[in-house]
């Protein structure tokens, strides 16, 4: 297995993280087993974030001596969170609360999450002040930042004030979302590839495996909520993936059907006319089956995709799309799709 340093942080981990979003669906006792059984098949970097609901508390219950049984080994793994908060003040009580629940007094990368500026020192917001003082404190050990925004994440790697970045990096990604590998080297700063399956829609562990290993300085976080999901990653660290003609064959092919039908949330498409809530509404599907679906198929939620009813069509959010995608079919497909989950006629589970 090949293990990636991250840029100018020093951490050196097996190319096969551990992305913790989807074990917010796992109760307790299989969050336990399968963040363990991660760790104990060889996985080190374990991502989450505070707006992961309970996947903080997951991971210091299983992995940093919570449990009665003891079991620690906090100081054998890295851990990276993120934090929403928009003011230094939100920062330092998402920091506090969670340190609490991972049951540590550091966090390996803490990152600013999914921004819509890339927070600079003097900028008047504070904020990098803020993470610098967390830094010195040794509350935190390193600074990140993710996005979803392309023109925010090269901005944030030619800065030279985040240690990583975290951004969508799969093989359907465009040329310009992976020139973002050879643009993180340069400046050294680490690329944590999120979206390694590209919400959902690749469902070729061997091809996502194979194309990041090309990749010498990344480091991807693949979303595990199930034990098998797990083991088809911990296989690779016996036996590696590694590009075929075979495989090439396959992404080509996925890009061609798939490239159209994911939306990376990057809100450029917003606002809307019509008040539609285009960066969610137009991946529900993926989210249905990824995140936990309660908060989805809440009433709240229901009022939201059923503006998309109101859509006119007017390609707006078409012509702002920096992929090329096709919003108001996507938004149509994702919304026939949530009805019939609603029906009960598919199932999420």
């Amino acid at each position: 297995m090949k293990t990636v340093t991250l840029g100018s942080t020093g951490i050196t981990v097996p190319q096969n993280g551990f992305g913790a979003l989807p074990v917010q669906r796992d109760d307790m006792e299989t969050s336990v087993k399968i963040l363990r059984r991660a760790f104990e098949g060889g996985m080190t970097f374990f991502d989450t974030a505070r707006a992961y609901s309970d996947s903080e508390e997951k991971i210091g219950k299983a992995l940093c001596g919570a449990l009665n049984d003891g079991y620690n080994v906090r100081d054998r793994i890295f851990i990276a969170t993120k934090t929403m908060g928009k003011t230094p003040d939100a920062v330092r009580a998402d920091l506090e609360t969670s340190l609490k629940l991972l049951n540590t007094d550091h966090i390996d990368i803490y990152q600013f999450h999914c921004v819509e500026q890339v927070y600079q020192p003097g900028d008047g917001t504070g904020m990098y002040e803020c993470m610098q003082e967390l830094k010195a404190s040794g509350k935190i050990r390193h600074i990140g930042i993710t996005a979803h925004k392309i023109h925010l994440a090269e901005e944030a790697v030619k800065s030279g004030l985040y240690e990583t970045l975290q951004y969508p990096f799969s093989y359907i990604s465009s040329e310009r979302e992976v020139a973002l590998s050879a643009l993180c080297k340069e400046h050294n700063v680490g690329l944590i590839g999120m979206k390694g399956l590209a919400g959902g829609l690749i469902h070729d562990s061997k091809a996502a495996f194979a194309f990041v290993s090309q990749f010498d300085n990344v480091v991807p976080i693949w979303g595990v909520q199930r034990m098998n999901e797990l083991e088809e990653w911990l296989a690779f660290f016996e036996t590696p993936a590694a590009m075929t003609d075979e495989i090439r064959t396959l992404i080509e092919n996925d890009k061609k059907e798939l490239g159209n039908n994911f939306c990376r949330s990057c809100g450029y498409c917003m606002p809307c006319p019509q008040g539609i809530a285009i960066r969610h509404c137009a991946r529900m599907s993926l989210m249905l089956r990824r995140a936990p679906s309660k908060n989805w198929l809440s009433e709240q939620w229901q009022e939201e995709m059923k503006k998309t009813e109101n859509c006119t069509g007017c390609g707006a959010c078409k012509s702002k799309c920096p992929y090329g995608l096709d919003t108001p079919a996507l938004l149509k497909k994702n919304y026939e799709d949530y009805k019939n989950v609603l029906a009960g006629i598919v199932s999420v589970q």
